[in-house]
């Protein structure tokens, strides 16, 4: 999430017993029970690849019992930020302590023929009951039925080693694997414009028009009222993930009677895991674990807007599921703005183009909107401070994604497609982590004054090089 400088606290680690740390083996441990059906190469190679990043070397900035963890409170607006908050988390990583338990991370890559048609998948869920990662299978229509997906539970990630109590798909009691969802932090903001201009194909709203944006009450995420048109709001939400223009749209779908539509669709859809719940109408904001999205349907979604012929896959009510759920125009658009993101730093790292840190994630162009005469790239008054040219002449893809961050997510999910003659690989990739901005790599140097502080792990940034190259090589 970046609408404004600081960082996002959600309350996760509440005060509770140590326990031991994720490189460490306390006692053995039965093998956990495996999905049932095949999986597929993409898989395999993915979940070993998240196997061997050994993201259970990461660092806490706020382990169970420290002053940085008793301070965590649990607000209703997950992502409200403040200077304090990014303050009080930079100041303790130099006594970061080794993280208690291995963490969560929900992570697919669908790969797309030429026409845009998925065509093969790889979803893998790591957890504390699966240190080492699991394959997960998948039907026909893209769905991976054999898992019980819970709400992610601030508490109980900790309290319950990662274990969820709240059920966001009905009849999976006997699903072989139980897997808490990561909150999806700003990506949910790919549900919020997929509904917007879902109303504005259907008339409801129209891009151009002026929208008066008047939050009551006012809340710390969403900021004061607003007036600007439904198409700047979407720029604002997709490019630089603004929260304020969120709250604007979501408070748009509330008023036109989009929420409950929205979310009948994605059912519809079979995209069970994508539910844009709880939110105030009063204001758009209140942004919690209610609000869910797996890897997989997230990836399914940005295959829809990525556009593809005929039928994509079958609904669960036997319906052809195709690309018409949004128009070409809205599409167009949302390509547009996912293609213009500003925060290329965490499965891409080339906002932070020849440094020595983070290692270089997938080899995108960087959109020249950010970009100033120095080379540097500054979003929203975010300043990066490399030069990001040489890495453009190096890029290999386009990448149109969405970003995201509390203190304890990381999110991003995209759409990747080679440049001419750069391989003729496209897919796209989607992870969700429980590993945010409190947590930090060993190896993490500070920022200069006034230049953005890192946001995420390196280990992201390696997954996503690892998974480009590989997906190149599929390709030749």
């Amino acid at each position: 999430m970046y609408a404004s400088a600081g960082l996002v606290l959600s309350g996760s680690l509440l005060a509770c017993s140590a326990e031991t740390p994720a490189g460490k083996v306390s006692a053995v441990q039965a093998a956990p029970k495996l999905p049932k059906g095949k999986v597929s190469p993409v898989a395999k190679n993915l979940r070993a690849t998240l196997d061997k990043l050994r993201l259970q070397e990461v660092l806490d900035t706020a382990p169970p019992g420290s002053a940085q963890a008793r301070s965590l409170g649990n607000p209703v607006d997950k992502e409200a930020q403040t200077t304090t908050d990014r303050a009080r988390l930079l100041a303790a990583a130099p006594a970061a302590k080794p993280i208690v338990q291995q963490p969560q991370v929900d992570a697919t890559v669908l790969e797309l023929d030429r026409r845009g048609r998925p065509v093969s998948s790889g979803t893998v869920l790591m957890s504390p009951a699966y240190k080492n990662g699991v394959a997960i299978p998948v039907d026909r229509n893209f769905t991976a039925k054999d898992v019980r997906w819970r709400q992610w539970d601030d508490k109980g990630w900790y309290a319950n080693k990662g274990q969820g109590t709240i059920d966001v798909v009905p009849g999976r009691e006997k699903a072989t694997v139980d897997h808490m969802l990561n909150y999806p932090a700003s990506v949910l903001k790919l549900m919020v414009n997929f509904g917007v201009l879902r109303l504005a194909d259907q008339g409801k709203v129209k891009l151009d028009e002026t929208f008066d944006y008047k939050p009551d009450p006012v809340s710390p995420l969403c900021g004061g009222a607003t007036a600007k048109t439904v198409r700047q709001y979407i720029d604002e939400s997709l490019t630089w993930s603004s929260n304020g223009a969120s709250c604007a749209l979501v408070k748009l779908l509330h008023e036109r009677g989009g929420i409950d539509p929205l979310n009948q669709t994605f059912q519809d859809f079979g995209l069970q895991t994508l539910q844009l719940k709880g939110t105030n109408p009063a204001n758009g904001g209140r942004w919690s674990n209610s609000i869910t999205m797996s890897s997989l349907d997230t990836a399914k979604l940005l295959a829809l807007v990525n556009g593809a012929p005929g039928k994509v896959w079958t609904a669960p009510n036997g319906k052809p599921v195709t690309s018409k759920v949004l128009s070409p125009a809205s599409r167009k658009l949302f390509m547009s703005k996912l293609g213009q993101q500003g925060y290329n730093d965490m499965l891409s790292t080339t906002n932070w183009c020849g440094g020595t840190y983070p290692a270089p994630g997938i080899p995108q162009v960087t959109p020249s909107r950010w970009i100033g005469k120095d080379g540097t790239v500054t979003v929203n008054a975010s300043k990066f401070g490399r030069d990001v040219r040489p890495c453009n002449k190096k890029a290999e893809v386009r990448f149109s994604h969405k970003t995201g961050w509390v203190n304890n997510t990381a999110s991003d999910a995209g759409i990747v497609r080679a440049l001419p003659g750069k391989g003729g690989r496209t897919y796209i990739v989607v992870v969700f982590s429980n590993l945010g901005t409190q947590y930090v790599d060993a190896n993490r140097p500070s920022t200069p004054p006034g230049i953005y502080p890192f946001s995420y792990t390196e280990k992201f940034a390696k997954l996503g090089r690892a998974i480009d190259t590989y997906e190149k090589k599929r390709r030749r």
